[in-house]
């Protein structure tokens, strides 16, 4: 049994998120046979993912704020501290902060067979998919 090294915040790059998002590593594998990865990610109000699946699915625990999470059927829900949201294998979504305020969230999520096609990212989201408006 160990203490993990702490590790520097990292600011994701703008290929993958609209506005200032940071993420804190905070669990990964060890060892071949392990896939669990878990990371503290802040999003400044109104930043964004863009569009995304994971292979294995991914649990997100909102810790604060207001997060807004939407799908490919111009679904837009928003979760409160406490909450956690399931999204299943290849549902392609996206997470934020709901524009009035910072969100923070633990993702947690198994790596694919292949740790390369753990996460497929797409194009940015726009202004009307956060906002729920269809096209």
């Amino acid at each position: 049994m160990n203490i993990e090294p702490a590790t520097p915040t990292l600011k994701n790059p703008p290929e993958q998120f609209a506005g200032d998002v940071w993420v804190d590593p905070i669990a990964g594998p060890h060892d071949p046979d392990q896939r669990m990865t878990v990371a503290l990610v802040r999003f400044a109000p109104g930043a964004r993912t863009a569009w995304h699946s994971h292979a294995r699915g991914q649990y997100v625990r909102v810790t604060a704020g207001v997060a807004r999470f939407g799908d490919r059927d111009g679904n837009v829900i928003e979760a409160h501290p406490g909450q956690t949201l399931y999204t299943p294998p290849g549902q392609e979504h996206w997470h934020a902060a709901a524009p009035d305020c910072f969100m923070e969230h633990i993702a947690m999520l198994e790596s694919a067979d292949d740790p390369e096609g753990t996460t497929t990212w797409k194009e940015h989201v726009t202004d009307d998919e956060y906002e729920g408006r269809h096209a």
